[in-house]
């Protein structure tokens, strides 16, 4: 691992931060190693995967009382960091894993199949996620997909999804559907869909420019499962109280951990000037300078963001406010914006050596990953929605 150029817990984890280091960065060996190859052949990080497994990370905020060990956002932001820095692909299944996982024990009720579901990522189960359709354009707070039930209980559902992550390595994917036929498209559940209970048939090939490891396919699924998989709570309160929030917080922590590692490999090309020009100062020094402190206001806003919502993480009122939605997509669009920007003036400063493709000071990789940070959930939609909610809020500080 690197050493590091920007503090990599904030003072409220002070105490407890270092619990996860070691066996993230064990995690992260295995991720960087792989990560090339991940990247060339557009393959699911299975290695990375397996070792967050069996080290604990898929399970890490599973809450005490259910025999996990309660990591807090703010210690799974630090972990998505350090992984983000060896491999985003690994880092963004972590962050979406979380995403859907923590709304089992804050949303999922007492159903024996949503127990069974946190019992399963207690001992390591990874999830997947599939919110959007076809025909929608994107919208997660939308379905044209609907629960049809029968009179024993069971139910099936059919989602035509342009994009599933991961899908063919998750233990299970929670899907948004209506909930019945009769329902809106905004009246939601989500719902636990096993691999035994689901046909997944691939309807497209994730073959993008960055961020390949995450294998995005397109998939029509089907499932037939039962009702006690469904969580108790609308999806609207499971978005906004949850997976939105939570997203944001650890996919730009993942962003965080991309240009940092960027920063690294600014920093060691100017040392190495610094060495062949002793007595005097490189010429990529003020620009490393310049970007250290890009670097450390977006550690500094992701760090906030994560310590916020776990200092309201119990305030219903707050979290579906219009303010906190403002202040959560003003991290996404700031963060993934930022982060281009970061590793495209590390390019810059360690020069030709990180405009390769390959070699130990490349930041080809790192630079096609930060792009996917502004298009997946479109930056745009996101303004878009804010234009609307910005006419009823005030602060949002």
């Amino acid at each position: 691992m690197s050493t590091p150029v920007l503090d990599q817990a904030p003072a409220t984890t002070t105490g407890t931060a270092d619990r996860f280091a070691a066996r993230t960065a064990l995690v992260a060996d295995i991720a960087a190693h792989f990560a090339d190859e991940v990247d060339r052949d557009a393959r699911p990080p299975r290695e990375a995967i397996a070792a967050m497994k069996e080290h604990g990370l898929l399970a890490a905020a599973v809450p005490t009382e259910l025999g996990g060990e309660g990591a807090t956002l703010a210690e799974l932001s630090v972990i998505a960091t350090e992984l983000g820095r060896a491999c985003a692909a690994t880092a963004m299944v972590f962050a979406m894993h979380h995403g859907q996982a923590m709304a089992l024990w804050r949303h999922g009720g007492v159903a024996l199949g949503v127990t069974a579901m946190i019992e399963a990522v207690r001992d390591g189960a990874l999830v997947a996620s599939s919110t959007t359709e076809r025909g929608i354009g994107g919208d997660a707070r939308r379905s044209t997909c609907a629960i049809e039930p029968d009179e024993a209980g069971h139910i099936r559902l059919r989602k035509d999804a342009p994009v599933i992550s991961y899908a063919t390595e998750a233990d299970a994917v929670f899907v948004t559907a209506r909930r019945d036929l009769d329902a809106a498209p905004s009246d939601q559940r989500l719902v636990i869909c096993l691999p035994e209970e689901t046909t997944l048939t691939q309807t497209s090939t994730w073959d993008t420019l960055g961020l390949r490891g995450t294998c995005s396919n397109g998939w029509v699924l089907d499932a037939e499962t039962h009702e006690d998989r469904v969580l108790r709570d609308d999806y609207a309160a499971i978005s906004a109280q949850t997976v939105l929030p939570v997203s944001h917080v650890l996919w730009a922590s993942v962003w965080l951990g991309i240009a940092a590692d960027a920063a690294d490999r600014a920093r060691r090309a100017v040392r190495k000037q610094a060495r062949a020009t002793v007595g005097q100062t490189p010429p990529g020094a003020l620009r490393l300078a310049e970007l250290l402190v890009d670097l450390q206001a977006l550690a500094d806003s992701v760090r906030h963001a994560a310590d916020r919502w776990d200092a309201v993480a119990d305030d219903p009122e707050v979290l579906e406010s219009t303010a906190y939605a403002l202040s959560a997509n003003a991290l996404k669009i700031g963060s993934s914006e930022r982060v281009t920007d970061i590793v495209t003036k590390a390019m810059r400063i360690v020069g030709i050596a990180g405009f390769a493709a390959t070699g130990p000071s490349s930041l080809a990789r790192h630079l096609r990953d930060s792009h996917g940070a502004a298009v997946m959930v479109s930056n745009d939609r996101l303004l878009q929605n804010d234009a609307g909610l910005a006419l009823m809020s005030g602060a949002i500080l």
